[in-house]
């Protein structure tokens, strides 16, 4: 698949600019991205759903895994809740849904290319797409509910007012995606500023729905050799598994993740002092 609007960065100043690109509303005069972002520890991975991850016929079995997790979940919270609200639900705790996580905040999807340390030997990429645009290539009906309500994305009580669920929504014969705000679930949800999409037919991949749109999108190719410094930068500013993740396990992600070493930093010393002794 050739890959369209790809950006290198060279230095931090560069990815600064490029993470804020036309971030500037001439109509407010304020800075408002009409862009969401999605960060990947790997440039060659899709923008491919949990769901179709499962493979085999996974199309066939959306429908279950939502049936069997409301079923077996004990949440008298959302017991009376829209399958919208559900979904949401379902997709924050890891079930396979054709949901794809994205963030307001490209210091967030920064932080996800970056995160993995043991992968900091590739390089990484932040998808950065127009939600904002997107609007153009959905049914009216839900161009008309955007229009009424004066937003660029939707929330689980708009799309439930249009659809009741998500199968309903597949009949509609076209493909487009939908960018939607979960629900406040917990504080994971609010500090990650999430957004999720998905595409109206669960078969379709996001990567090759985008290739004839280019007004929609851009990609920063993260080069393995600013991970590091990226990494520290965003630990130095507070982007990190302790307030993405809170509680105990996103606190122990991230020391184990600040105190482990840089590896290619300690095999660069490590020559430097053999070639200091070899030239003594």
């Amino acid at each position: 698949m050739e890959l369209q609007r790809e950006i290198i960065p060279a230095t931090w100043s560069e990815l600064q600019d490029l993470l804020f690109t036309d971030s500037y509303s001439s109509k407010i005069d304020r800075i408002r991205s009409p862009y969401i972002y999605r960060g990947l520890t790997k440039i060659d991975y899709q923008l491919k759903t949990s769901l179709i991850r499962l493979n085999g016929p996974f199309e066939n079995l959306e429908f279950h895994l939502l049936r069997n997790f409301k079923k077996y979940s004990f949440r008298p919270d959302i017991n009376n809740k829209s399958d919208w609200e559900w979904l949401a639900l379902a997709q924050h705790h890891g079930l396979p849904t054709r949901l794809l996580d994205w963030t307001y905040s490209p210091y967030v999807a920064l932080h996800f290319a970056t995160a993995e340390i043991d992968q900091h030997d590739k390089d990484g990429v932040i998808w950065a797409l127009n939600y904002e645009n997107l609007r153009k290539y959905l049914p009216k009906k839900l161009q008309n509910e955007l229009h009424e309500v004066g937003s660029n994305s939707f929330t689980t009580g708009m799309l439930h007012h249009l659809y009741k669920d998500i199968s309903e929504l597949s009949k509609e014969e076209s493909d487009f995606v939908v960018a939607f705000e979960p629900p406040s679930l917990d504080y994971r949800i609010v500090n990650q500023y999430a957004i999720f999409t998905f595409m109206s037919h669960s078969k379709a991949i996001l990567d090759d729905w985008l290739l004839d749109k280019p007004d929609l999108y851009f990609r920063i190719r993260i080069p393995a050799s600013m991970k590091w410094e990226i990494r520290d930068k965003l630990d130095q500013v507070n982007i990190n598994e302790r307030v993405l993740f809170p509680g105990m396990d996103g606190l122990s992600k991230w020391l184990t993740r600040h105190y482990s070493p840089n590896k290619s930093a300690h095999i660069n010393n490590k020559k430097d002092s053999q070639n200091l002794l070899l030239n003594h």
